[in-house]
């Protein structure tokens, strides 16, 4: 079985920014403010303790009791929601959109790299409370990013229309697609366990969001997770100075557009606009506009002026909803956070903020890209070790593995360098024979070589090629397998769904992922079901 390590920085699936960032480049430590290890916690344990607002813990436990009085909750999620009201309670917080039945395999991962976390922090501080909360992404509307998900190659998608915040949207015409559903799961066990998890989640609440709470309490209550949904009137009364500020300053566009002038050299996940917030109503979720010394809700005829706008801020906080820009802040507001996790392209945002965080004086949380998971059956290890792969010849790119495992197996040697070597030092002598005489013969040299060169280079490429068709076979061994462990030639958990390999493991399947990841450890898992 490959038994090799692959880091974030070597799996060839993280970005430049991101790698950089786990590298710690001296260059990006303005951008974050302690970087995740468990000693550094401290510090951060007392920033954020200095600088909390314990009043935001009264309406956080009374949302949370409200939000699960019809959950059943297992004794140490009850526990959790208690603690939160204790000023030596801190939380560590994953988000995750309301994908259809969890969506991509990474949603286990992030949540589970939360609980791992706080059990960590548990043992290195005892006398501090760590509480996981998992934080719904209730007030998005793109619904076409969260309406399917994939099952053994096959899209299943959830038909509907949607145009307001997806958490108040109604989950009718889920019971037409759960029958479709149940006849790719089969029957055995762990099919109908599987069955019965969606029917009671999505056919037994009435909107995505009662739902998205049923199913992560149902697989995660017993590891004390808190679920969270901030698209609450309650909550946002300490959000209400913050977006008053952004309507009147639009600081988060100032302070983070300086960023990202800094960040030229990456690829930026998100720029700001000029105001970061939304209108919401049930069924409207669009961009509020300052023109003209008015605000507009965009694509609609709501307009106000800037004392109506404070007036309906105060009265009606819920009506406004933060973008990807000013939602981490809320969430910082609200919660006693410590540390948020995600993935790369998350972290990537986050690290964009640092600046407008301060200029409001908020603590910015630590951040931890989340465990990364490549699940393979013993059947795929042990092909892996019939064909002398290792894990990390399986994450390179196709084309590059099949090119380097034909240069591999070939009984003779497909690179030509010895060839170009010699044919560089026949020319040399050329060169100065050429010096000695006219110079119009260096000319004619120089075009020989390159010419030469060339053919080569391209007798190098045919050879290569006709070894692929002579070794075609076992080529072929080796791509199925690289395409059953990553799908559509992506990463495995952006394009599963958990329920694939739940039919296999079962209820063993979320304890075996508890066990084996270690969110600070930063390695990419590769585990054996």
């Amino acid at each position: 079985m490959p038994t090799d390590c692959i880091s974030y920085q070597t799996s060839g699936y993280f970005s430049a920014l991101i790698q950089d960032y786990l590298d710690q480049k001296p260059t990006l430590q303005s951008l974050y403010n302690n970087f995740p290890t468990l000693e550094n916690f401290e510090k951060q344990i007392q920033e954020k303790q200095s600088n909390f607002d314990n009043r935001n813990r009264i309406s956080l436990v009374e949302t949370l009791k409200k939000q699960y009085q019809n959950i059943e909750l297992s004794d140490l999620t009850k526990q959790n929601i208690e603690l939160l009201a204790l000023e030596n309670t801190f939380t560590v917080t994953t988000g995750h959109q309301l994908n259809l039945f969890s969506g991509p395999l990474y949603f286990l991962y992030k949540i589970i790299s939360t609980i791992n976390l706080t059990k960590e922090l548990k043992s290195k501080y005892p006398s501090i409370n760590f509480v996981p909360i998992y934080w719904m992404a209730t007030e998005d509307h793109d619904f076409e990013e969260i309406n399917y998900f994939n099952f053994k190659g096959k899209k299943f998608r959830w038909n509907k229309e949607s145009t307001g915040p997806v958490g108040r949207l109604s989950t009718e015409g889920l019971a037409e697609f759960l029958e479709i559903y149940s006849l790719e799961l089969g029957s055995n066990t762990n099919a109908n366990t599987l069955k019965k998890l969606f029917e009671d989640s999505y056919l037994k609440h009435d909107n995505l969001a009662d739902a998205t709470r049923f199913l992560a309490n149902s697989l995660f209550a017993n590891y004390g997770l808190v679920i969270f949904d901030a698209d609450d009137a309650n909550l946002k009364q300490a959000f209400i100075p913050f977006a008053k500020e952004e309507l009147e300053k639009q600081t988060s566009f100032n302070t983070v557009q300086k960023t990202i002038e800094s960040l030229k050299e990456y690829t930026i996940q998100v720029n700001p606009r000029e105001i970061n917030l939304f209108y919401i109503e049930d069924d409207l979720r669009e961009r509020i506009i300052f023109e003209n010394n008015k605000y507009f809700v965009n694509n609609t005829k709501i307009s106000f002026s800037k004392e109506e706008i404070f007036q309906v801020l105060e009265n009606n906080p819920e009506k406004f909803s933060p973008n990807v820009i000013m939602r981490p802040l809320y969430q910082e507001i609200i919660l006693p956070n410590l540390c948020y996790i995600g993935g790369g392209g998350e972290i990537a945002y986050w690290l964009e903020l640092k600046s407008f965080f301060d200029a409001v004086n908020i603590t910015f949380p630590m951040l931890l890209v989340r465990n990364s998971v490549l699940l393979s059956t013993e059947k795929q290890a042990k092909k892996a070790d019939n064909l002398g792969l290792t894990w990390k010849d399986l994450f390179t790119k196709q084309e590059n593995l099949v090119n380097a495992i034909t240069h591999k197996i070939s009984p003779f040697p497909i690179d030509l360098t010895p060839q170009k070597e010699m044919l560089k030092t026949q020319f040399e002598y050329l060169y100065n024979l050429a010096n000695q005489t006219d110079k119009s013969f260096s000319g004619a040299v120089k075009a020989q070589e390159v010419k030469q060169t060339k053919g080569l280079e391209n007798l190098e490429k045919r050879l290569l090629k006709a070894q692929k068709r002579k070794l075609s076979d076992q080529l072929q061994r080796v791509t199925d397998l690289q395409c059953e462990l990553f799908p559509n030639n992506s990463l495995q958990e952006r394009q599963s769904n958990f329920s694939e390999f739940y039919l296999e493991k079962g209820e063993q399947l979320i304890p075996l992922l508890i066990q084996k990841l270690k969110p600070l450890e930063m390695n990419f898992n590769i585990i054996t079901i």
